[in-house]
């Protein structure tokens, strides 16, 4: 089991609803009281939900997970890394603003888009 946070990317957790064996795996592995999310991939995945029903259970899923809201420090770094990788890497919003969650809380990012994300100084990734 881990003993820290680790923060799950958005493609991680839609992968976990396709019952991925690797995805689900790897989170067990985590264990459900380290998983973290961002209101970011919360967001995401609220937007993502096909029908109430799905997003009831969503909802239902979610609050068993820790939830990093964005503050004003979440802010500074998020902007940083929209000025430093937006043109150079094509770094998105949503991604962004993930990255700047994982660096301030100084918890290792799980993604399954490393590409997105491996060029950022100071962030860990989970592997």
């Amino acid at each position: 089991m881990a003993t820290q946070l680790v923060l799950c990317d958005t493609n991680v957790l839609i992968e976990f609803y396709k019952n991925n064996s690797s995805v689900v795996d790897t989170l067990k592995k985590i264990g459900q009281s380290n998983i973290a999310l961002s209101v970011v991939t919360t967001a995401e995945l609220i937007y993502g939900a096909l029908n109430k029903k799905e997003l009831q259970q969503i909802l239902t899923d979610l609050g068993h997970l820790t939830s990093l809201d964005i503050d004003s420090d979440i802010c500074r770094i998020f902007l940083r890394l929209m000025s430093d990788y937006s043109l150079s890497h094509n770094l998105t919003l949503p991604d962004a603003l993930i990255a700047a969650s994982a660096l301030h809380h100084e918890i290792p990012l799980y993604t399954l888009n490393l590409k997105d994300f491996k060029y950022i100084p100071d962030l860990k990734l989970y592997i």
